[in-house]
Order: C-alpha cells, then structure tokens, then sequence
C-alpha cells in the first residue's frame, strides 16, 4: 500500500471510530438522527410585555425538569394582544402547527383552547376562574378529559378579601367590584362576595370593565357612589396592567384590594392572593408529566399552597389609613 492510500485509510478507519464511540455516547452523528424535539403552545391573554414574568416562571419550572427552550423544547407563542375574539383562531394556529399540549394563560384563554380541542392536552397555568363552576373540568381531583393545571382559587376567597377590606378601612360600608361580563371568571367571584357582604354589613356596587379605556370611569363612578373601596378580581384585563390600576386608585384616593402582589408593588393599598408566578413555575410540573405520557386528564389540579397578603404602607399614609396590627399580623409583605 502506497503512502497516500495509508493516510487515506488511516484517516478513514479514525473517522469511522469517531463516529462509533459518539454512537456508544448516545449521541445521534447527524441531526436528522436525533429525537423529535418537543412543541408546546403558550397561548395568552395580552400581550408578550404583559405576560411576561409569568412566562418566566413558566421557563424557571421548565428548566429545574431539564427542558431548555430552544433546545430540547420548543415553544410557540401566541398573544391576543387586546383582541380576545381572535384566542379561538390563535388556539387553531398552534393546533395546525402540531403542538404537544398547549399551556393556556388567562380564563379566555382556557376556554378558547378548551373549545378548539377535545383531544391535545391542555395545561391551565394560573386559573383565576372557579374550574368546576364554570364547567372545564369535572372535578379537580379528576378533571377528565384533557385538561389540567393550575387553580387560583380566586372565587373562594371573596369572603376572606371583604374581611381584610373591613379591617383595615374605618366604618366600610360600601365597596365596589370591578365586573367584566365577557369574562366567565366574575360569576362565581361575585356570586361568593354577594354571599359574605351581608354578614359583614356591606353593601356591593359592580362597576363594568370591558376594556381598558373603562378603567377611569370606573373609578369615577365609584367615587360617585361613595363607595369606601374598591376589588379587583383576577382577571387578565388588570392583571396584565398592574400600574394603570394603581396608578388610578392612587389618583382617586380609593383603598383598593387587588389579587396579585404586583398590583401592591405598583401603588394599590392591598392585596390577597396565590402567588402566580409560582403558580406558574408549578405548572411545569404538569408540562413534564404530559410529555412523558400522562393523560392530563388523570392529573389533580392543584392549588395554591400558601397565599400572599401584601399592604403598601406609603400609600396607606397617603390615604389617611392606619393599617390595624391584625392586617399587619397576615402579611406576608409589606411595602414601605
């Protein structure tokens, strides 16, 4: 054998080795004889900018199970971008992109994705609406079907946050509600805080939201109405604009009790809630489970295992309020 063909045969031979010890590793020599990579579909209320600390969560819980977007885990986004009539046909691009299961965030979300598909898994991330109530699961120890996820409960709490209003706010009588009739989350919220304000002597007035643009009147026809407080339910028209909100409490001066943390870190005087950025760090549990095989179906929804009661004190002085040592006492956060 001549020298080249040596060279040749030796350069072969070490290839052909290298490429049978990758093979021993486990690792595919060439990229179209690696695993299907899998597809998840992130559909959303909003837009990108205002979902996006829960989207982080969402990719905090991911990468503690080992999934790295972009790499072994592929996701595709979509956002309403205040036109919710279109979440029907955002559910029906990712359905035809051939998604694996579709992470639903907001309560129009979850029901557009529920309507689009009976058989792609479905993963609810943070649910401000009551589940069973309003008919997407048939309970949450089994919700059947093939949905699961994430529970806020925020309708089960009406009575607790109308109590912590009645602590800190001298002689409330009247408080208003924030009440989006498009959104399938308010019946059961309004249905328990009608149920609880008569025990504590208060009186409800709704105020109708159905876009941002209402927010302002909103406020104005409470303070018309003397009312001495204000709620806002979960709901992703607010929560996807924490600042507006507080912005405008603070404008009109009226103590305002709001779901998430983050509406108290804006300016609001309150709030009572899940923590739902974890909620959605968790839902990642529920991610892993299904592309591993689980029937979502089979999956207990969960719920929030600690709430956070946060109080901003600067805009408690503000108002005039001195916040009573039993609110100070179930904080988990106060703001200075």
């Amino acid at each position: 054998m001549s020298g080249r063909s040596r060279r040749w045969f030796l350069q072969g031979s070490l290839a052909l080795t290298s490429l049978g010890l990758l093979a021993g590793c486990g690792t595919p020599p060439f990229p179209w004889q690696s695993r299907k990579v899998p597809r998840v579909g992130f559909l959303a209320v909003g837009s990108r900018e205002g979902r996006a600390h829960l989207i982080d969560g969402l990719l905090q819980g991911l990468r503690g199970l080992g999934y790295v977007e972009g790499q072994n885990l592929l996701i595709e986004y979509r956002f309403s971008e205040g036109r919710d009539e279109r979440l029907s046909e955002l559910a029906a691009e990712l359905l035809a992109l051939d998604v694996n299961l579709i992470v639903a965030s907001g309560t129009p979300a979850s029901f557009a994705a529920k309507q689009a598909t009976a058989t792609v898994p479905l993963v609810m991330a943070g649910l401000a609406a009551n589940p069973v109530e309003t008919g997407l699961v048939v309970s949450l120890a089994r919700p059947g079907g093939n949905i699961t996820g994430m529970t806020l409960m925020t309708s089960q709490l009406g009575g607790k946050r109308l109590e912590l209003l009645k602590e800190t706010v001298p002689n409330l009588s009247q408080v208003a509600v924030f009440w989006n009739p498009a959104n399938p989350t308010y019946g059961p919220v309004l249905k328990e805080l009608e149920f609880a304000a008569p025990r504590l002597g208060i009186e409800l007035q709704r105020l109708e939201i159905r876009a941002p643009e209402d927010f302002e009147g909103a406020f104005e026809a409470a303070g018309r109405q003397r009312a001495g407080a204000l709620i806002g339910p979960g709901d992703p028209l607010t929560t996807n604009r924490p600042k507006a909100v507080a912005d405008l409490a603070l404008r009109f001066r009226a103590p305002t009790l709001m779901e998430l943390r983050e509406f108290v870190e804006a300016g609001c005087l309150l709030s009572l809630g899940a923590n739902v950025v974890e909620s959605y760090r968790l839902a990642a549990t529920h991610v892993d489970k299904i592309l591993r095989g689980a029937n979502p179906g089979d999956l207990p929804m969960e719920q929030p295992t600690k709430l956070d009661v946060s109080v901003n004190m600067q805009t408690a002085r503000s108002l005039g309020l001195t916040i009573p040592s039993s609110v100070l006492m179930q904080a988990t956060e106060v703001i200075q």
